[in-house]
Order: C-alpha cells, then structure tokens, then sequence
C-alpha cells in the first residue's frame, strides 16, 4: 500500500496537547525546505535519510490503540512534504481514529488536498505575512502561508492559528501587522507562544532574551481581535 511510504520521523505515544481535548498519538513526519531559526525539531528538516520506524509497523501499533486513544495528529518536519500523508490519514480514519495536523501551510495545493480528512488542524503562522522570508529562509513562503491560512479558515474544520515569538525574530509590528491582517481574513482563534529553546540549534537565539515581546499592552491589542485567544508562556 502507498500508505506504507510514509517517511517516519519519530513519534510519540501518548500526549494530552497536541489536540485539544483529546488523547492522541504523534506521528512526526520527515522533511522540511523550511529553516527556522526557533525551530526545537531541527533533525527533521532533512527528508533524506532512513526513517525512524517503518510506517507499517507504526499504523500495527496504532492499530493497538484502537479504543484507547481518541486522535492520531501528523506533525513534523512539515507533514504535507510528503505524498503519502493521505493515505496514511485514510489508514488512521479506518482504526476509528480522529485526524489531527499540524502545518505550517508550506504547500497549500497539498493542503488543500488533505483538509477534509482532517478533524482539527494547528497551524503555524510565523509572522506578518511580508516578513516571512527572514524567518524561513525561504523565497515567497509568505505568499504560501497567506494562502494555508485562508483555507484553513475558510475550510470549517476546526482550528487554530499560532505564533511563536522571540523578540529577536518578532517584533511587535510584526505581531500587530500578522494579527490585524489574519482577524481580517476571518480567523476566529489564536494562540501567541513564548520561544522554547528545548530542541533549538541557534545558539544566538537561545542566548538572547526572549522575554518583553509580549507585554499586557499587545497582549490586549491581540486579544481584541480574536473570539478565542491563548497565551501560552514558556514557563507554563
């Protein structure tokens, strides 16, 4: 089966946040063109390699899990990178299992693909749309994002849109610009995230201060825009 072909990254077992409200399963998929500076799974962006467990025997074990977990959530790397996520997706669907991804909008045509398998979908947002490119090191990946985000929202399946800031990175006008320009396009919940340097390779960015970008002044300003708004801090 193409399902099989699944490049297996990693995964993990059991977690209570990877989808809200219900237990689940993480499969990490392999690969992402992306390079983020803050991003704490480096050791996935590479999509060559051997993968980490068949994925075979990874759907065996979930299969296991039948009645026990609620959701299965395709995380990564950047799991649309890979042409086997819909069936693979199709293979959890027929365990009996709720499909979650999280993205971040890399390639919208194969988002676009897979978002009515989904139940729930987190999606990062980097930052203001014209300032993509200094994050991701990636020609044009603002115009790729603006273009996930909004079929992400207009899709109906349940969602959130997310942020991680260092102040290095993200600055408030990027924050104030990102937030007035995704409310605008109809988003109705949003999470703002502290840096975490677990995972993290920048050494600049570890050393530096991520504290101060999100003060009660734009934290307000944000939450204004948003029927439901999360703030997740670093230490929480």
């Amino acid at each position: 089966m193409a399902d099989k072909k699944l490049k297996v990254g990693g995964y993990t077992k059991f977690t209570s946040t990877d989808y809200p409200g219900e237990l689940a399963a993480v499969v990490f998929v392999q690969g992402c063109p992306w390079r983020c500076g803050y991003c704490h799974n480096p050791h996935l962006q590479p999509r060559d390699g051997t993968p980490a467990l068949a994925w075979g025997e990874l759907l065996a074990f979930l299969a296991g899990r039948a009645g026990l977990l609620d959701a299965v959530v395709f995380s990564g790397g950047e799991p649309t990178i890979d042409p086997a996520l819909e069936s693979a997706m199709r293979s959890v669907k027929a365990l009996g299992f709720k499909v979650g991804l999280h993205s971040a909008g890399i390639y919208p045509e194969r988002l676009k693909q897979v978002l009515p398998l989904v139940d729930w979908i987190g999606l990062d947002i980097k930052t203001s749309f014209d300032a993509y490119d200094d994050i991701t090191g990636a020609s044009g990946s603002g115009k790729a994002a603006h273009a996930a985000a909004r079929l992400v929202i207009d899709s109906g399946v349940p969602y959130e849109l997310r942020t991680t800031v260092h102040p290095a990175l993200t600055t408030r006008r990027h924050i104030s610009a990102l937030t007035r320009q995704i409310a605008d396009m109809g988003c109705k919940t949003y999470a703002l995230q502290d840096f975490r340097s677990v995972g993290c390779r920048a050494q600049d960015l570890i050393d530096s201060s991520s504290e101060g970008a999100l003060d009660s002044e734009m934290l307000g300003q944000v939450k204004s825009r948003f029927r439901h708004f999360t703030l997740r801090r670093a230490d929480g």
